[in-house]
C-alpha cells in the first residue's frame, strides 16, 4: 500500500472506533494505548484467518501437523515420538523443525508452527506452556581429569572452563537463569556451541566442563569417556514444555500428537528418567 492509503485507512479506523490508534509527536507517530489493544485484536484475526487457510488446504493432504522441537527434544525423544505417531495415523504429514528455543516460539507466535517442544523459559503471553516432563542438565568433564561423581564447590564450579550452548537455547537458558537465582556471576565460555555433540566432545578431550542434557550424555557416562561432576547446592533441573498460541485451533490429530507426548513424557518420569 501507498502511504497515502495506509493514513487513510488508519484515519477511517480511528473514525469509526471513536479513538486514536496513534499518538503524534514532534512529526512522529507512537501507538497510543488503544492502538495496541487494537494491534492484539488484529494479529489474532489475522492468526485465525491464517490459520483456517492453511489447515483447510491440507486436509486435502489427509492432514498436517507442524511440530517444532528444540534441539535437544528433536535429537533425543522426537524422532520416537513421530513414529509412534506415524503408525496410529498412516495418513497424517508430520513436518518437523528442529531449532534453538527463541525461534521456535518465535514461529509459533507467527504460525508457522502448530505447537513446539522446547525447554527453557516462555516469553511471550499469548503463548501457552504446558509442562510434560522432567529432565536435568549434567555436568561433565574429562574422566582422565576427574572421578566420576566428584562433587565441585560453588567456588570452584565457577572457575572452571565452561563449554556451552549459544544463547537463545533452552540449555543456555535453564544454565543462565539457575546460576542467576543463586546470585552467582555468570561465567564467559572458552567454547559456545549449536552443537551438543561438539561441546562433549571437547569435554572428553580435556577443554573444560560442558553442560548439556543428561540424557545425550549417559552413553559415555557410562562407558567411562567422561565422568559426571555434581556441585554443591545448585541442580540444574527443567521441564520440557508443550507450547501453542492461545488462539490456535489444534485440529484431532495434533491433539493426538500433544496426548502422546503427555503419555511418553510422564511414562520417563514414572520410570525413574528425571535423571536425579
Amino acid at each position: 500500500m501507498t502511504q497515502p492509503a495506509v493514513s487513510l485507512a488508519i484515519s477511517e479506523l480511528e473514525n469509526y472506533y471513536g479513538v486514536r490508534l496513534f499518538d503524534r509527536i514532534s512529526r512522529r507517530l507512537y501507538l497510543s494505548e488503544a492502538g495496541r489493544r487494537f494491534r492484539e485484536y488484529s494479529r489474532s484475526i489475522s492468526l485465525t484467518f491464517d490459520d483456517m487457510e492453511k489447515t483447510v488446504r491440507e486436509w486435502e493432504q489427509n492432514g498436517v501437523i507442524r511440530v517444532g522441537a528444540s534441539i535437544s527434544i528433536g535429537s533425543m525423544l522426537l524422532p520416537e515420538y513421530a513414529a509412534q505417531f506415524r503408525a496410529v495415523h498412516p495418513g497424517t504429514t508430520v513436518r518437523v523443525k528442529v531449532d534453538r528455543s527463541d525461534r521456535l516460539e518465535r514461529a509459533t507466535l507467527q504460525n508457522e508452527l502448530d505447537f513446539a517442544l522446547m525447554e527453557g523459559i516462555v516469553h511471550d503471553d499469548n503463548l501457552v506452556s504446558e509442562d510434560f516432563m522432567e529432565d536435568s542438565l549434567a555436568v561433565i568433564a574429562s574422566s582422565a581429569q576427574f572421578a566420576n561423581g566428584t562433587v565441585l564447590s560453588p567456588d570452584e564450579f565457577l572457575r572452571m572452563d565452561f563449554l556451552l550452548r549459544e544463547h537463545g537455547s533452552g540449555t543456555r537458558e535453564v544454565f543462565d537463569s539457575t546460576l542467576a537465582s543463586l546470585e552467582y556471576p555468570l561465567p564467559e565460555p572458552v567454547w559456545e556451541s549449536l552443537s551438543t555433540a561438539a561441546l562433549m566432545n571437547a569435554a572428553c578431550a580435556g577443554l573444560g566442563i560442558a553442560i548439556i542434557p543428561k540424557r545425550m550424555a549417559d552413553e559415555k557416562i557410562a562407558d567411562g569417556r567422561v565422568a559426571q561432576l555434581f556441585v554443591e547446592g545448585i541442580d540444574f533441573r527443567r521441564k520440557y514444555k508443550i507450547v501453542y498460541h492461545r488462539n490456535k485451533h489444534l485440529t484431532a490429530a495434533a491433539l493426538d500428537f500433544l496426548e502422546l507426548c503427555r503419555t511418553l513424557g510422564g511414562n520417563a518420569v514414572n520410570n525413574g528418567d528425571s535423571y536425579e
